[in-house]
């Protein structure tokens, strides 16, 4: 979610609500303004929240992109069958799963590129990690009982679903609470867009009471923040949740991503495109650490 991110957002904001010319230079304005006086000592997705917000109340809704939630949602459920299938077929279940569950990140109207539904779940379903520790996560997964797994986009929570009733196939013993935003943010998951999908077939559902696009613990509710730090380990989907994240050395964190932002890229020197199953350094001086 960084500045040329927030901009561009903007200019797709105009077009895909097909604002007029004069909508469309508010609310480029507004991005511009807030870009100018992004905060270093807040993750990009903290800086970015007030823009969607101002842009939330220019455009006089609290859903800017509901429709496009609900059209995701239903355009991803088309791919649950067949993604199903390449599960059933392969050697290595949990390891298609785990990519499949990537599959769905493409779907993110904070990045700058368009995507291909049909396009990306063939390509993604043809390759490897380029940053890899899913021998990290399968052992995480083996020993855990609680799970705390961070949603990201609407529609991917589809790909999120599958992956979810794979785990609790494989390990009886776990207990997955999946985390959604508090309000709703750009196209991010909701408490109610969750529901929408039937998630609570598979784990327990959970308001984060989170508003901004990507999980920052301090504005967690009570309940989430517990949850968050019990948890055996976390998932985290998305950029934005690794932006907010990925500083944080006392958790056990593995992300799941494409990269769809140079600057995130740079960050842990992945190219765009990549795709991403990476796990936290995490720091700790316990003696059970």
């Amino acid at each position: 979610m960084c500045k040329e991110c927030v901009v561009k957002q903007a200019m797709r904001m105009g077009d895909l609500l097909s604002l007029d010319k004069s909508g469309k230079e508010i609310v480029l304005s507004m991005a511009n303004a807030h870009t100018a006086n992004f905060d270093d000592a807040l993750s990009p997705p903290e800086n970015a929240y007030k823009f969607y917000e101002d842009a939330a109340k220019y455009l006089e809704t609290n859903d800017i992109y509901k429709e496009f939630k609900k059209a995701s949602s239903k355009k991803a459920e088309e791919f649950r069958a067949v993604c199903e299938q390449y599960i059933q077929d392969s050697e290595d279940k949990l390891l298609s799963a785990t990519k499949i569950a990537v599959v769905g990140n493409v779907i993110d109207l904070a990045s700058y590129m368009q995507y291909d539904l049909k396009e990306e779940v063939a390509k993604v379903l043809e390759s490897r990690f380029f940053i890899d520790d899913f021998i990290f996560l399968k052992t995480a997964l083996q020993n855990a009982r609680e799970i705390v797994y961070i949603s990201d986009n609407a529609g991917e929570e589809i790909f999120d679903k599958i992956y979810i009733k794979l785990i609790k196939e494989l390990f009886c013993d776990v207990e997955v609470y999946y985390f959604t935003r508090g309000k709703p943010i750009i196209n991010d998951i909701t408490y109610q867009d969750a529901l929408d999908s039937k998630m609570d077939e598979v784990a327990i559902v959970v308001d984060s009471g989170v508003p901004t696009p990507g999980f920052v613990p301090k504005l967690a509710n009570e309940k989430a923040l517990k949850l968050f730090k019990r948890a055996d380990f976390i998932i985290a989907k998305g950029m934005g949740n690794y932006e907010c994240l990925s500083e944080r050395k006392e958790s056990d964190i593995f992300y799941l991503f494409k990269v769809k932002c140079s600057v995130v890229g740079e960050d842990i020197n992945a190219p765009l495109g990549a795709l991403v199953c990476k796990k936290n350094l995490k720091v700790c001086s316990g003696k059970n650490c």
